[in-house]
């Protein structure tokens, strides 16, 4: 298991530490840009001694129209992120959607993601969990923090105790999400880390033009609350040029945005 793995998972059973952060373009788009973006991240996180894992999506399987970029492919795109977390020395983490790209990706990254709308999906869960990698499951939009359980269990059954869970907002209407910060401290009675993925909560889904918006002026506030109210780790989708973005770019943080707000969001969890 890479060190920082480690760390995070001493910290959290020791009560110790800092918050770590998950972050990273919603998707890799090309050959170079991750390459970018991780380097500034870890720059930063290193400045505030922020344990850092690189997020990216290999593939996007779940968008809203058929014209939707997807990705630049399942290999070379995987193959890039395993360069980008050894070059920068990071753990890499991506999304799954199925049981065979468990045992794929499992090959090229340090922790394998479940999608929100996949956390049921008990094949899914245990052919992750049979890899042997940390396994981060993304709260169902429609699941109750306590439901969670269930997935939890899941991966631990199938014999892998170091999975985490993420809230990412709760369906609110047909176009809207909310957090219930309570869920935070339910999920971790779970006796498991507990992210909040800050981006995805801001999501505006649904929308008549087939295109995701979002309140990218929010998140701040939301991942102020997130570190008031506990959490463990933060995961948070950033870009150079969120407009250009190929993927959820109505809800990514400005790249030049990062330093300034986990400066101050380190003095919270101090002061705390």
């Amino acid at each position: 298991m890479h060190p920082t793995l480690e760390l995070i998972n001493t910290n959290f059973k020791q009560k110790t530490g800092n918050f770590f952060l998950i972050a990273g373009p919603c998707v890799l788009e090309d050959e170079n840009m991750g390459f970018e973006i991780a380097a500034t991240i870890k720059n930063i996180t290193d400045k505030f001694d922020i344990p850092y894992i690189f997020k990216s999506s290999y593939q996007k399987a779940n968008r809203s129209r058929l014209d939707s970029f997807t990705g630049i492919g399942n290999e070379l795109a995987l193959s890039i992120m395993q360069q980008i977390g050894q070059q920068n020395d990071v753990p890499v983490i991506t999304d799954i959607h199925s049981h065979e790209e468990a045992y794929q990706a499992a090959h090229y990254v340090d922790v394998l993601q479940i999608p929100a709308f996949l956390c049921r999906q008990t094949d899914l869960l245990i052919a992750a969990a049979k890899t042997g990698k940390p396994i981060n499951i993304k709260k169902g939009q429609f699941l109750s923090p306590e439901a969670m359980q269930f997935a939890i269990e899941k991966v631990r059954a199938a014999g892998n105790p170091n999975v985490w869970a993420t809230e990412r907002g709760t369906t609110f209407g047909y176009g809207d999400l909310v957090v219930d910060f309570r869920g935070i401290p339910v999920m971790q009675a779970f006796d498991v880390p507990v992210v909040l993925d800050v981006t995805h909560s801001l999501q505006k889904p649904n929308t008549t033009s087939g295109v995701t918006g979002g309140l990218p002026h929010m998140i701040e506030t939301m991942a102020k609350a997130g570190i008031a109210t506990g959490v463990d780790g933060l995961f948070i989708e950033t870009h150079p040029e969120p407009a250009r973005a190929k993927s959820d770019g109505a809800n990514m943080l400005p790249l030049d945005q990062l330093e300034s707000l986990l400066e101050k969001l380190v003095k919270l969890k101090k002061a705390l």
